[in-house]
């Protein structure tokens, strides 16, 4: 493991549990799991004393590690449900993957850089969890374990693949950071039917961009 957890670390999660309320964050179990997940082992040594700071860093290979209130805001937006089935598109260092497994999620990954793929493979059963880690091209999700009642993407993509759309149950939500260059809104996707879909906005963000292909 990266660093212990200790009570200096609880308490700062504490407050920053507290500063995500402030902002709007309503969800108790996403507060609960975000008051549990150590941050700081999902970082770079050099930000560790910044780990609870509501701020994205970088984690290498050119990703970062998202803001907690982004984590704390898509989580909320997912309408978890403990057992649900997820697909998480952007496995980056893992942070929002444990959120999910703290909050009982059933969690598929899948990412595209070899170099975090294999991190993340590392320390998240370090820390007691246990996703279905997956190294591939998350623009074509994982068609071969779906459907899934949730799928959320966290990197901006251009437009809703339609892959990923296909990959839902009926009545499942997808949160996907939507737009071009340096501004996506925050997009809900609900499957109603067969060929159906609704879509909600949910305001402006910033993300890295979700690419095709993998990197190894």
């Amino acid at each position: 493991m990266t660093s212990v957890d200790d009570a200096r670390h609880q308490g700062m999660r504490k407050r920053l549990v507290d500063a995500l309320k402030i902002k709007g964050i309503r969800d108790e179990e996403v507060l609960a799991a975000i008051g549990k997940v150590p941050r700081h082992v999902f970082m770079e040594s050099g930000f560790l004393s910044f780990a609870y700071r509501d701020q994205a860093f970088p984690i290498g290979a050119g990703q970062t590690i998202s803001q907690p209130y982004t984590v704390a805001f898509m989580t909320e937006l997912l309408h978890v449900e403990r057992g649900c089935k997820v697909l998480e598109v952007g496995t980056g260092s893992g942070y929002q993957a444990a959120v999910l497994c703290e909050m009982g999620a059933r969690v598929y990954t899948i990412e595209r850089q070899k170099e975090l793929y294999v991190k993340a493979r590392i320390l998240l059963p370090e820390l007691g969890y246990n996703p279905a880690f997956h190294y591939g091209d998350g623009y074509k999700g994982l068609p071969t374990y779906g459907p899934f009642d949730r799928i959320i993407v966290t990197a901006g993509a251009t437009e809703v693949p339609d892959d990923l759309r296909r990959q839902l149950v009926a009545g499942g939500r997808m949160v996907i950071p939507v737009g071009r260059d340096n501004h996506q809104e925050m997009v809900v996707v609900i499957r109603t039917g067969e060929e159906e879909f609704t879509t909600q906005k949910h305001g402006g963000f910033v993300f890295v961009p979700l690419l095709r292909g993998v990197v190894s």
